[in-house]
């Protein structure tokens, strides 16, 4: 469109100038001693305007000219650019298809070039590591701590992320440590954190992993509930035996997650194991405040010592709510047994078994008859409870 217009222009101009000529009748007078030359005023701007127009052209053609060398070699570098750009595209791809020796033929190409020397490095690296050549992966990574300024955090994020994959939990540390110095948070290396701090059995840092992972919503609270549960078993775990330790432990757990059945189960039985039953009778009361839960009522059956009465009280009022829990009815029979009431420990004992036949019910029934004199009662016990547990 834009041509026309000038086409249009151009032909109105000399339509214009035409007419112009047709009634202009000077002339011009050139005076060069002693020649003198008389010529049309239309003419003289005819030859003005195409002598401006020939200069211009000459002029324009010898810029041109004189350009033609830089030209060529801004085509060049040009060209040079889109070759390291495709070969950093084919590095990517051919790597993603797992052809790691072309794909670390085509990242060298591109270092070489100098077209984005960090990454390309890095795809070299990661290249050469999927080939099982140490040395090249070692060599690259150099070349891309070079450009740190460029690609710093991915060069950490690779040496941690293959760290790891290699099972190398302190190096991996060590990378992801370099990350949080830098204040990095991003998905990726609090993944890699997590992964780390489980193999190297540091639970209190995994536990604080995964609080950050559901805070930024990578992980649900139903997927990370199995990971901090087995976070603090182990916590638990290693402080058995001391009944302080186990205490202080718990009373540092968020109390959404004291709220979880197995933990408490988990606690209880240590603090049991440390002397300290009365602890765990107060966690189990208090837990099931919450919920139901049958193994913990037969946890609570186990403990030992105290207020007795207390406790079968206690689990006489879960006996209205739960009457045919048969782990409570065993735990109800059990503290019998404590408190001496033979007769209400076997009732309870055999309502236990009337519901589910288990072997643990047959051992306390068996402990019974041989307290009350009952020998021949406690021998079906015994060899019931053997059946039992042999299935």
């Amino acid at each position: 469109m834009r041509g026309l217009l000038w086409l249009l222009g151009l032909f109105a101009l000399a339509a214009a100038l035409a007419v112009a000529g047709r009634y202009n009748e000077g002339y011009a007078l050139l005076v060069w001693p002693p020649y003198r030359v008389q010529i049309s005023l239309n003419l003289l701007i005819l030859l003005l305007v195409g002598g401006f127009v020939a200069a211009y052209s000459l002029s324009r053609l010898v810029a041109r000219t004189m350009a033609l060398p830089r030209a060529v070699q801004k085509f060049r570098a040009r060209k040079s650019r889109e070759r390291a750009s495709q070969a950093i595209y084919d590095a990517v791809r051919l790597r993603i298809e797992g052809r790691f020796g072309q794909a670390l033929k085509q990242a060298t190409a591109a270092y070489e070039a100098g077209e984005a020397p960090g990454l390309a490095a890095l795809l070299a690296a990661r290249a050469a590591h999927s080939l099982r050549d140490q040395d090249r992966y070692r060599f690259w990574l150099g070349k891309a701590a070079a450009h740190d300024n460029e690609v710093r955090l991915a060069r950490v994020m690779t040496e941690a992320k293959l760290a790891v994959e290699e099972r190398r939990f302190d190096e991996a540390a060590e990378r992801i440590s370099e990350l949080q110095a830098g204040g990095q948070r991003h998905i990726a290396a609090l993944r890699l954190a997590l992964r780390t701090a489980q193999a190297k059995g540091n639970w209190s840092e995994a536990v604080r992993v995964v609080r950050q992972l559901v805070k930024v919503k990578a992980l649900t609270v139903e997927q990370a509930d199995p990971v901090k549960r087995r976070a603090h078993q182990e916590g638990l775990r290693q402080r058995a035996g001391d009944a302080l330790a186990l205490t202080t432990y718990w009373q540092d757990v968020p109390r959404d997650e004291q709220r979880d059945p197995r933990l408490v189960g988990e606690l209880a039985r240590a603090l049991i194991a440390s002397g300290d039953s009365a602890g765990a009778q107060k966690a189990i009361e208090s837990q099931l405040a919450l919920g139901w839960d049958s193994t913990l009522a037969d946890i609570y059956g186990r403990c030992e010592g105290g207020d007795i009465r207390a406790r079968l009280i206690k689990a006489e009022e879960w006996l209205k709510r739960e009457p045919r829990d048969p782990l409570l009815l065993l735990t109800l029979g059990r503290l019998c047994v404590q408190s001496q009431l033979w007769g209400k420990a076997e009732s309870y004992l055999d309502a236990s078994l009337a519901i589910a036949p288990g072997w643990e019910a047959h051992v306390e029934l068996a402990h019974l008859a041989e307290r009350i004199g009952r020998t021949d009662d406690a021998n079906r016990h015994y060899r019931a409870a053997a059946e039992l547990s042999r299935r």
